[in-house]
């Protein structure tokens, strides 16, 4: 048993810890590198466990997945001459692990220092060809589209990959915000303006066509009117005048009970007239008159 615990047991730690040491894994997001006394022997490992000369030969691993980069506020100039302050994201990933670690070291920090300075001035480059409208409400992906095309050829040999460049805030500075809404306002205060003095000269024209087309319908109205009441008239006229071409006697005799009942009807009236009037004429009379049938 001692001699199991002096000797079997040390070897095995000795065997599972050269084997720990001569192995290493590469996992499918993964890129790998091989060393041997600090010069790159091998860069290409399919993911899986491989196997190296342990104390001599080391591996770094290399995350390749997108990871994101999110840079400072900063300024930039339009053609216009006006400042704004821009604030965006990166999204990168490693695509050569060997050029990576020689150009960075290995320092994602310093790839990403890189990255940024040449993100920014192709911006600045696209920024200062622009107006402030073109940069806020343009073509904003043929604008980004551009910025990351050129930032992919200036950092070829930096082993990593722009895969998008977005823009996530856009400001005026502090200095002109103020002037820039004020001028915003009065710009709209006109617009609105305009559009209401159109408002007024069309509401106009629509009510003066609207009493002219009254004036019209209701002289036309009264001109039917005149003529049904004049027909109704004619109409009248011959009826009366056949009446009393029937019977002139009774004919009279319905005036007179007209005429009677509008003065009687009024209550209360006082007539101081002749009796030998000719309106009391069938009051002396006893003989009713003749009716034709």
């Amino acid at each position: 048993m001692n001699i199991i615990n002096r000797v079997v047991l040390p070897i095995v730690v000795i065997g599972v810890f050269l084997f720990a040491t001569a192995t290493f894994e590469v996992k499918q997001y993964q890129s790998a590198l091989e060393f041997r006394l600090g010069e790159i022997v091998q860069d290409k490992f399919d993911p899986g466990l491989h196997f190296k000369l342990p104390f001599i030969n080391t591996v770094k691993l290399f995350d390749r997945r997108v990871l994101t980069m999110t840079s400072q506020p900063e300024r930039f100039l339009t053609s216009e001459k006006k400042n704004l302050i821009i604030d965006y994201y990166i999204k990168w990933q490693i695509v050569n692990a060997a050029d990576f670690y020689r150009s960075t070291r290995g320092d994602e920090r310093i790839a990403m220092n890189r990255m940024d300075q040449i993100v920014r001035d192709a911006m600045k480059s696209q920024i200062s060809s622009l107006t402030v409208n073109e940069v806020v409400s343009g073509d904003r992906d043929l604008f980004m589209k551009s910025v990351i095309d050129t930032t992919n050829r200036d950092i070829g040999g930096l082993g990593v990959k722009i895969s998008d460049v977005r823009i996530m805030q856009i400001e005026l500075p502090k200095e002109v915000r103020q002037s820039v809404y004020a001028r915003m306002e009065k710009e709209r205060s006109a617009v609105a303006q305009s559009i209401r003095s159109r408002g007024e000269e069309q509401a106009k024209k629509i009510t003066s066509a609207a009493d002219r087309e009254r004036v019209v319908i209701i002289a036309e109205a009264e001109r039917q009117a005149a003529e049904i009441r004049g027909a109704g008239d004619a109409a009248a006229a011959a009826t009366y005048a056949k009446a009393y071409g029937e019977d002139p006697k009774f004919f009279e005799f319905d005036r007179s009970l007209q005429a009677y009942k509008k003065a009687f009807d009024q209550g209360g009236s006082t007539f101081v007239l002749n009796p030998a009037s000719p309106f009391f004429k069938y009051f002396r009379d006893s003989q009713e008159p003749s009716v034709k049938n």
